[in-house]
């Protein structure tokens, strides 16, 4: 039994007034009601998908998996612990916080923080409303969108989010860096978003393990308007282009932490006729690195 989705991030930003503006003035997230210590983000009936807490990591902090009910909720904990993972049973303070029923906690083989809950909080009688605009981000049952980790811990991490999450492989791309060499990028599916998480390997724990996150949002236009601000503002670090293997149209921007966001449109999904294979290229075209001035 799989996880059903990522439901929600957190962060650990050494700004957070700074990314109080890139989140309501450049994503294009709302506001939600704030948590015990951290500000938050809405971009659709949940009661909140990002928090942004106070710390110097500029980095990932947390990483909320969903699971469907209860029986799934013990059944995956219980996996975990089997594995010889360190399962904490999250206290009632923390499960109110995050506005959930159930939640469990474990650390996974780089360091990362994964929680596991279900019992979301939903909000329709407070409808979603973008401040800039942004006509809709897909979540549903795809979740919140994607992240990739770079974890020099590639065995572990797969055989933790495989055999402990009961997520899938997609394909992998290896990734030619130039000087950098070539990096074998996996993507891991746990629903039909073509990947809701990506191990990039790396030879020793990087600064940041964080390479980015992304939003998917509802429209063209809605990617060429987040791309018009992110430009304004001077933070575009890969341009628009369109991936081998999910086949999104997409481009990533800087965050106030220094990690960066992708924002897309159209990929497709996984179905019962996939097949995992391999690419040589990480895009058909577009998605030109931009070296910061």
């Amino acid at each position: 039994m799989s996880v059903a989705r990522l439901g929600y991030l957190g962060f650990k930003a050494s700004d957070p007034d700074a990314w109080n503006s890139f989140a309501n003035n450049t994503l294009g997230m709302m506001s939600a009601a704030k948590g015990k210590d951290s500000d938050r983000y809405r971009i659709d009936s949940r009661a909140w998908r990002l928090a942004v807490h106070q710390g110097e990591q500029d980095d990932i902090g947390y990483a909320g998996f969903e699971v469907a009910d209860a029986a799934a909720f013990s059944e995956t904990a219980e996996r975990l612990r089997q594995m010889g993972c360190d399962v904490m049973d999250e206290s009632d303070d923390l499960k109110a916080d995050r506005g959930v029923i159930g939640l469990v906690s474990t650390i996974d083989p780089s360091g990362v923080r994964i929680e596991i809950y279900y019992g979301g909080t939903e909000l329709y009688e407070l409808p979603f409303v973008s401040p800039v605009g942004v006509s809709s981000f897909m979540t549903g049952d795809q979740g919140l969108g994607h992240f990739v980790l770079a974890t020099p811990y590639l065995e572990q991490s797969m055989k933790f989010y495989v055999e402990g999450l009961g997520m899938e492989l997609s394909d992998i791309i290896d990734w030619d860096l130039g000087p950098g060499g070539k990096h074998k990028l996996h993507f891991f599916n746990c629903n039909r978003r073509h990947h809701t998480l990506a191990l990039l390997p790396v030879p020793a724990l990087p600064p940041k393990l964080l390479h980015h996150f992304m939003l998917e949002v509802g429209s063209l236009d809605d990617v060429g308007r987040a791309n018009d601000r992110m430009e304004r503002d001077s933070r575009i670090m890969i341009t628009f282009g369109r991936h081998t293997n999910d086949h999104m149209c997409s481009f990533y921007g800087v965050t106030p932490s220094g990690f960066a966001v992708e924002v897309g449109y159209a990929p497709r999904d996984v179905d019962r006729t996939w097949s995992v294979v391999r690419y040589d290229s990480i895009s058909m075209w577009g998605h030109k690195f931009i070296p910061p001035e």
